[in-house]
């Protein structure tokens, strides 16, 4: 069983495993601020965003596509 406390390592370090190097390398890439920001979302204002950047890329497809003419 886990422990729940985790502020000595990862959930993977807690469980007794070793953390995968892939992983670790992939997580330095990633602003984990933008995606705890997102998850405080609710699922409706997630897909109001996703709709909100369908449109401004079709609006930027177009735009490009204007240009190239």
């Amino acid at each position: 069983m886990r422990e729940k406390d985790r502020s000595s390592g990862t959930e993977r370090e807690v469980a007794g495993l070793q953390p995968d190097p892939v992983i670790e390398a992939y997580k330095r890439d990633i602003d984990r601020t933008l995606l705890r920001e997102n998850l405080k979302l609710t699922v409706e204002e997630r897909f109001l965003k996703l709709m909100d950047l369908q449109r401004f890329a079709a609006e930027l497809r177009r735009a490009g596509q204007r240009a190239g003419q």
